[in-house]
């Protein structure tokens, strides 16, 4: 384990062992066995997400190193080798977990089949696939017109070596994507009993090679799969003449065009042909090589084909009823009279649509703002945020428009939005708005009433069935007050309110929780009961880490959840003994951010949507919301009790062995996310 210092480790090393996390839940032979394929498909695409963002970071530094001659506090080029080691060590470890998965699936009757596996009515059937549906999709570049910026980032392509028998020894190149979309990037062949065989679409352009290049005289093909990624970080243009709209439009633009970070090859392929790919493609020495197998972009195994055995996969989880939200009932009115608590994805985010549908079309609404960070591909969301504005409703929305790698499906929400009257805040260059916030207005007699909600995700469906998050409904007259503050300061070019309830980044947010942990110092030192419970994604902000283990040192107990990157090391006497951190990867991915202080027995709740990372404590709007009600602390508090003596699916973070479970083999066995589940039914 790469470590800065004793007390630190490196935040890229401790992403790659989050990543880790989640190859174990691919190798654990309890998984079901086509959700340990998923599993595959989430790791390949979290790495492609952290080579095109850390590590093109870090390639960058590297540059600004050598052109400035300035000296960095660290070192990027050892940063690098030290993720490549860990990347080929991980790929060996995942090449091995695929090959046993395959040989699982076989003994299931299922069969992952090449071209040169299948039978004559299977080929048949394959070659009526290519030309009905493939053909079209496919156009091939001459490796000698190759250019840099003809390439896609994301995709995968065939290096394609033609020859013909009657020159011997003469060969010219291809290069052809693969049109993994929009087709699908596995196709089901007819069988002759019960088994299932699937062919990936790059086999199915292998064995039909001959359809395209036959006509210009070759009869021998050879095809080598590489996979290429781009730089993803964006150059945000500052010309104050072009709307914020348009400056994220032509900066997404120049992402096509980033500069390469990591080259994946079929380590068959033949040296020749991988030196002038190489060459074409710019690939420096700074550049991730990587030698791989015959498929690449794995992430697509996330959408693995239905075959019609459910026994394979994960048992059906059903949203929970929420008891205090009887269907058929106004949520509005339940709100004024109660806060409400959902979890996702334990109980359904579509109370939110319901929300928003009933404040659409009550006549006494009259106004709706919302944050929206990342939404569905077919939002309900702002569906129901467009029919509110055509039901005569003012609808504002501040739409996030540098949410990384969903810049332009919000471009274009922000364009459909406008077009239906909603008014747009739009982002602000360098500044994000991170925070999960809903305000509705209603008249009610004379006066306006508001409700809130505010969350630790996104609104959004899709992501609200996998993603674990805490969502607050309430009409909390300062905490909506607040709220509504919150979007004054988007329309007042970021004037800063004072806040009764919320804790808002970046103006209050770091000293708030620095106060939080220096209240719990002075108990402990006083000889009082004093300790914490945190729960985040990530924790890496120095000055957070230092100020846990001053705690950590005075005798609090800090109790961590963290699911992702965490640069605290647990557990060093006279440092962190302290301090335990244990990170959940399991069927749901657990995004919530909740805080919990002692106190001296006044104990203090707060969801937020906020890691402790100085993007998040500096760098945007983010919230923290108190949970007031005492029903609803407890109903917190127990399910972060749950979790903490998780042993089935809890690790313990940087630990000398890298993700040990934390009490393997104990029993009973506590699997967490199952257990919540169990409780929110009976409660």
């Amino acid at each position: 384990m790469a470590k800065q210092s004793v007390s630190l480790v490196n935040r890229e090393t401790s992403w790659l062992e989050f990543n880790g996390r989640v190859l174990q839940e691919a190798a654990d032979e309890t998984t079901p066995l086509i959700e340990r394929i998923k599993f595959l498909g989430i790791f390949s695409n979290n790495l492609d997400e952290f080579y095109r963002v850390r590590v093109a970071t870090l390639n960058r530094m590297l540059d600004y190193n050598k052109r400035s001659g300035e000296s960095l506090s660290f070192s990027p080029r050892k940063v690098l080798k030290e993720i490549n080691r860990i990347d080929r060590e991980q790929q060996k470890e995942f090449s091995g977990i695929f090959r046993n998965i395959v040989r699982k699936l076989a003994e299931e009757g299922i069969l992952i089949v090449t071209e040169r596996e299948i039978t004559r009515p299977q080929g048949e059937f394959v070659r009526k696939y290519f030309n009905q549906y493939v053909r079209s999709q496919l156009f091939p570049i001459m490796l000698n017109n190759l250019k840099s910026s003809s390439l896609v980032d994301k995709s995968i392509y065939l290096a394609i070596r033609l020859s013909s028998s009657a020159r011997p020894g003469k060969f010219q190149h291809a290069i052809i994507r693969v049109p993994s979309k929009p087709l699908p990037r596995f196709v089901l062949l007819p069988s002759p009993d019960e088994r299932k065989f699937i062919i990936l679409l790059d086999d199915v352009i292998r064995y039909c090679l001959d359809e395209i290049f036959s006509i210009f005289g070759y009869d021998t093909f050879k095809a080598y799969t590489f996979k290429f990624t781009r730089d993803a970080e964006l150059d945000i243009d500052n010309d104050v003449s072009k709307s914020f709209l348009e400056i994220m439009s032509e900066s997404l633009k120049q992402r096509r065009l980033g500069a390469p970070v990591r080259f994946i090859h079929d380590k068959t392929m033949p040296a020749d042909l991988l030196d002038i790919l190489k060459h074409k493609l710019e690939i420096s020495e700074t550049d991730t090589l990587s030698k791989s197998g015959r498929y690449h972009n794995f992430k697509d195994f996330m959408s693995f084909p239905d075959i019609g055995r459910s026994d394979l996969l994960y048992a059906p989880v059903p949203p929970l009823e929420h008891r205090r939200l009887p269907r058929q009932e106004s949520i509005l009115n339940v709100i004024r009279d109660q806060d409400i608590l959902l979890h996702y994805p334990y109980q359904s985010f579509h109370y939110i649509i319901d929300l928003l549908r009933e404040a659409s079309i009550d006549p006494g609404v009259k106004a709706i703002k919302m944050t929206l960070y990342r939404v569905a591909k077919d939002s309900s969301v702002v569906n129901a945020l467009i029919n509110a504005a055509r039901n005569g409703k003012s609808v504002t929305v501040f739409m996030e428009l540098q949410a990384r790698f969903d810049e332009e499906a919000n471009i274009y929400w922000a364009g459909k939005m406008q077009e239906e009257g909603v008014k747009l805040i739009q982002g602000i260059p360098g500044f994000k708005v991170h925070s999960k916030l809903l305000l509705i207005r209603r008249k009610e007699g004379e006066k306006n009433v508001y409700y809130a909600n505010v969350g630790t995700g996104n609104f959004n469906e899709e992501t609200a069935r996998v993603y674990a998050d805490d969502s607050l409904l309430t009409a909390d007259p300062q905490v909506t007050a607040d709220v509504n503050a919150v979007f004054h300061l988007f329309e007042s070019k970021y004037n800063p309110p004072k806040f009764k309830s919320l804790i808002v980044a970046p103006f209050h947010m770091r000293n708030f929780f620095t106060r939080m942990i220096n209240s719990e110092i002075r108990n402990a030192k006083n000889g009082m009961e004093a300790w914490c419970i945190i729960k985040l994604n990530n924790l890496v902000d120095d000055k957070m880490v230092k100020k846990l283990y001053q705690a950590g040192k005075a005798g609090v107990k800090v109790r961590i959840i963290c699911r992702g990157t965490c640069t605290l090391v647990p557990g060093i006497k006279g440092l962190s003994e302290n301090i335990e951190v244990i990170s959940i990867v399991d069927r749901f991915l657990e995004h919530s951010r909740v805080f919990v202080f002692h106190n001296g027995g006044d104990e203090k709740y707060y969801i937020s949507s906020a890691d402790w990372m100085v993007r998040n404590l500096d760098n945007r709007i983010e919230v923290a919301c108190p949970v007031n009600d005492a029903g609803l602390r407890q109903e917190l508090k127990t399910m972060l009790l749950i979790q903490l003596k998780d042993n089935t699916k809890a690790r313990i973070v940087n630990h000398p062995d890298i993700n040990p479970y934390k009490d393997a083999g104990k029993t009973p066995r506590i699997r967490s996310q199952q257990e919540i589940y169990n409780y929110l039914k009976g409660i």
